[in-house]
């Protein structure tokens, strides 16, 4: 194992220290992790479909635009309110709210710029984005692991088989009800993630109703932990967990606090 020497200032020692203490673990653990977290990819096919996502809370109205954006927005705008029927309810509105929108821009009404981004979300952040698809490809592994273990007469406890699902996030946090959604838009067409789709529809449609990111954050850095440790295989299955490997990503759904 390599050794790593890295000068930091004194602040962000004494952070990730205190992050360590929190996660009931050492220093140089939590380290490790978070190195493992931006080298390791989880899959392959992982990075391939984030790579061109860019897509917590309501997208603040911009304070200006310049002018060939007005230029722009204003002219569609227009073209929109020649267009639409005149008993037009749909979410474009009416051709009145399209004139009025091109008439605020040409303005410059920077107060009513909000129109303009009404409905729209912040940006789910590309490493959110991955973290998303590193969880999914996660219980993905964790689900055929399961279904080779049965097929081998292998029983996992109750309480493990429970930890071990795919329970979607919280559409009360900002930021998971963001990744909840990234999740229904993976698999808007049923043609992928299929193996985790009986799952989300059996927990709420994949609302969680607590947070859970923390949680699979955990469990993602005891599976990098794994897989780190193994050769690489050339089958699917050399890539599968064993009933300890999934015991232990499951006692990683206890916070280190209550163990």
């Amino acid at each position: 194992m390599g050794v790593l020497t890295v000068r930091i200032e004194d602040h962000i020692q004494e952070g990730l220290r205190m992050i360590a203490q929190k996660e009931g673990m050492s220093l140089s653990e939590l380290v490790r992790d978070l190195l493992r977290e931006a080298v390791i990819d989880v899959s392959s096919d992982t990075r391939r479909e984030t790579r061109d996502s860019r897509v917590h809370g309501d997208q603040p109205a911009p304070d200006s635009l310049n002018l060939r954006d007005r230029q722009v927005l204003a002219l569609l705008h227009r073209i929109l309110g020649r267009v639409l029927p005149v008993d037009s309810n749909g979410p474009e509105g009416s051709p009145e709210d399209q004139l009025l929108a091109a008439e605020v821009l040409e303005a410059g009404f920077t107060g009513e710029y909000w129109r303009e981004v009404a409905g729209f979300s912040q940006e789910l952040s590309e490493r959110d984005t991955r973290r998303v698809m590193d969880i999914l490809q996660l219980f993905r592994v964790i689900t055929y692991s399961v279904k080779r273990l049965e097929e081998q007469g292998v029983d996992l406890d109750d309480i493990v088989r429970r930890r071990l699902t795919f329970r979607g996030f919280d559409h009360n946090d900002p930021l998971e009800n963001q990744m909840a959604r990234y999740v229904r838009f993976q698999m808007r067409d049923g043609d992928r993630w299929t193996e985790l789709q009986e799952q989300v529809t059996a927990n709420d449609d994949g609302n969680s109703h607590l947070q859970m990111l923390d949680t699979y954050l955990r469990m993602l850095a005891r599976y990098r932990r794994l897989v780190d440790e193994r050769t690489p295989g050339e089958h699917v299955e050399d890539y599968l967990l064993t009933a300890d490997e999934l015991q232990m990503i499951a006692g990683e759904v206890v916070h280190p606090n209550n163990r």
